[in-house]
């Protein structure tokens, strides 16, 4: 069943409202989270010297921004909840811009890496193609030629557009590996149907 833009506007609402209601215990429930697995699998994918130009795709209170930064990257968040974006700025010291995943408005070609961790569930899985190649315009070319080259862009095109679980919100409920800031690897979490 696909999704009327007004239950998409729905979905994004309650899904920001709840982040924004509890922006504190988020932050201090996941503060302390070591991603540099992730981080790392981004960067060694990123062709050229660093540093790089990177977008933390919600960022929320900026735990991975402030680590991209911290590495001497030229770090920019992005979050819908505007208690995240309000955190990210003062805890990383970035550039953070407040945009919902539905309705990005990324520069073309600006970025040499998007670090997406654990926020593309938030995507209702009939948008995630659109939102996928909204972001592959925001790369610059240089790696949108290595995507195209490497087995896990197939692996993303696959993934995106293969039937995936939804909750009853209509988001996609898996968990998300990011790889070089777009291979993606949907794995359904138990309890979803």
């Amino acid at each position: 069943m696909k999704l009327t833009p007004q239950e998409l506007k729905h979905i994004a609402s309650l899904t920001l409202d709840q982040y924004n209601d509890d922006a504190e215990d988020f932050w201090q429930g996941t503060r302390g989270h070591d991603v540099s697995q992730n981080i790392a699998a981004l960067l060694q994918h990123i062709e050229g010297d660093p540093p790089f130009t990177l977008l933390d795709l919600g960022c929320g209170p900026g735990r991975d921004l402030k680590v991209l930064a911290d590495r001497g990257h030229r770090a920019i968040g992005l979050d819908g909840a505007a208690r995240f974006t309000a955190m990210a700025r003062v805890y990383s010291g970035c550039e953070v811009w407040q945009q919902d995943f539905l309705k990005l408005d990324l520069p073309d070609g600006h970025f040499d890496g998007i670090f997406a961790n654990a926020t593309l569930f938030h995507v209702p899985s009939q948008e995630l193609p659109r939102v996928l190649r909204l972001r592959m315009l925001a790369v610059k070319n240089s790696m949108k030629r290595r995507l195209a080259r490497s087995p896990r862009s197939r692996m993303m095109a696959g993934s995106a557009s293969s039937p995936a679980r939804t909750s009853a919100g209509g988001g996609v409920s898996a968990s998300v590996s990011t790889i070089g800031g777009f291979g993606i690897r949907l794995r359904p979490l138990p309890g979803w149907h």
